[in-house]
This record gives structure tokens, C-alpha cells and sequence, in this order.
């Protein structure tokens, strides 16, 4: 249950699905503390709601997200090393929720993205921009680092794309973006909510333990030697076809019949 009222954020579940829009219009959606608390407190709600398969988050407005509000980052300039680390980590952990989310993850990027933005869109498992909606990794430009972004961009963009992206803080276009794989379709704005809801639709009827673990896969066994992967992997799949999800899968499958996750 999410206990307090919200002020940045829109929520809303509908079937089965969670709605998660930043409510912040007149400021292009840019993240202060009380958006990053809000964001967290909603994804631990989320994370135990079992009847919720698919999150969808974007934002309210022209603007996906302008990264930091301007007035809460005003105020960190004077911040002490210890205030700051606090705001940092609380920021990073949100991150690491939003990414770590056994349910499948869908991020319409319906305008601007910049700085921390692009940390939002990259801890996404799917994501859909406008043809024309701009990314930056702008922090250089203010003597900053895009740092607690760091982890999730590369892993979706890789080193390579990410040395250019993180020194140069150049605007990107959505289909620069997209070749990059930060996101993973461009569609106009009129098609983006068709677009989404085709793929909810496509992950829904996935068995929803088989794909909290995917993303456990894809989490861990990059960081794994191939043999801590070939052990770790065959665990994985054995558990998996004993579970009574793996169980319900392959007898709805050899019977010709849905599994009962779609009903």
C-alpha cells in the first residue's frame, strides 16, 4: 500500500498492469528528493502486488524527463560531502529498484530526455520513443559526471557508444538512440500507446516467474566465468521445469490449451 499522498507521480492500476507517470508538466518532469522517494516507494509497492505483470512509465507533459529539478540541484551545490552522498545513494537505489523488478518493465519516452532522465529509460526493459524525442547526457556540460546512471546506460549501450555519449553530452536523436540501444523502438507519438500495449499484451502471456528470472539472467550471468554460467544456468532451468509454473507451461503446451498465467 503506498501510505502517503503522491505529489510527483501519477498512479494507476488497470487490469493488470501499473501506470506510472511523472507528474512534474511544468518542469519537464525533472527529479527532486520527493520523486525520487515517491518512485521508490511506488516500485516496493509494485515488487508485491502479485496480480501487477506489467509496469509502464512515462511521463506527463512534452518532456519525458529534464534530469535534475534545477532548484533541488541549487541547493545540493551547497551541500556538505555527506548530504550529497545521502541524496546520491538515494538516487542509485531508486535506480537499482526500478532495474532489479521481477516484472517486466515498458518505458514510453514521450518527449526530452536528459541527464538522470536517460537513467529512467535505461533501467527499463523495453523502451518506445517519439520520432521526436531528444537525449543528452549533459552533465559534462556542468563540470558533472553522469554517475549513478553509469551502470545501467553502459549495460545497455556498452563502453564504446557510452565513452562517446558521457564526454561529448551531445544531443541525440531518437533513431541515434535507438542504433545505440538505449531504447528499442521509434514510432510517432500517435503510435506509441498501440505500440505498448501490443507488447504488454505479448508479455502477459509469459509465465511471470520464468520472466522475473529471465531478468535475473540477464543481471547475472554476464558478471559470471563460463563455468559459474554453465553451473548456475543448468540449476536455473532444472528448478524451473520442476515449478509448478514450468509444470503448468509444458502440460498447457502438450495438452494445446492455454496456461492458466493467461486467464
Amino acid at each position: 500500500m503506498i501510505k502517503n499522498k503522491l505529489q510527483t507521480i501519477l498512479y494507476e492500476k488497470k487490469d493488470k498492469v501499473a501506470y506510472v507517470t511523472l507528474n512534474r508538466p511544468e518542469i519537464h518532469n525533472a527529479f527532486n528528493d520527493t520523486m525520487i522517494s515517491e518512485l521508490s516507494e511506488i516500485f516496493d509497492h509494485i515488487k508485491e502486488q502479485d496480480d501487477i505483470r506489467v509496469v509502464i512509465l512515462t511521463g506527463k507533459g512534452k518532456s519525458f524527463c529534464a534530469g535534475a529539478d534545477l532548484k533541488w540541484m541549487k541547493k545540493m551545490k551547497d551541500f556538505s560531502y555527506e548530504e550529497n552522498l545521502e541524496d546520491s545513494l538515494a538516487l542509485s537505489r531508486m535506480f537499482y529498484k526500478m532495474y532489479s523488478i521481477k516484472k517486466p518493465t515498458i518505458c514510453l519516452v514521450n518527449g526530452a530526455t536528459i541527464g538522470g532522465g536517460t537513467g529512467l529509460v535505461a533501467v527499463c526493459d523495453i523502451a518506445i520513443a517519439t520520432t521526436h524525442a531528444k537525449f543528452s547526457f549533459s552533465e559534462v556540460k556542468l563540470g558533472l559526471v553522469p554517475a549513478c546512471i553509469s551502470p545501467y546506460v553502459v549495460k545497455k549501450c556498452g563502453e564504446g557508444r557510452c565513452r562517446e555519449f558521457f564526454l561529448t553530452g551531445e544531443r541525440l536523436t531518437a533513431e541515434k538512440a535507438c542504433r545505440a540501444g538505449l531504447i528499442n523502438f521509434v514510432v510517432p507519438l500517435e503510435e506509441i500507446n498501440n505500440l505498448a500495449e501490443g507488447i504488454t499484451k505479448q508479455l502477459i502471456t509469459s509465465g511471470p516467474e520464468a520472466i522475473g528470472m529471465c531478468k535475473d539472467l540477464l543481471s547475472k550471468v554476464p558478471e559470471m566465468s563460463l563455468r559459474e554460467a554453465g553451473e548456475y544456468t543448468a540449476e536455473v532451468i532444472s528448478k524451473m521445469r520442476i515449478s509448478n509454473e514450468g509444470q503448468e507451461g509444458m502440460n498447457a503446451f502438450f495438452q494445446k490449451r492455454k496456461p492458466k498465467w493467461t486467464e
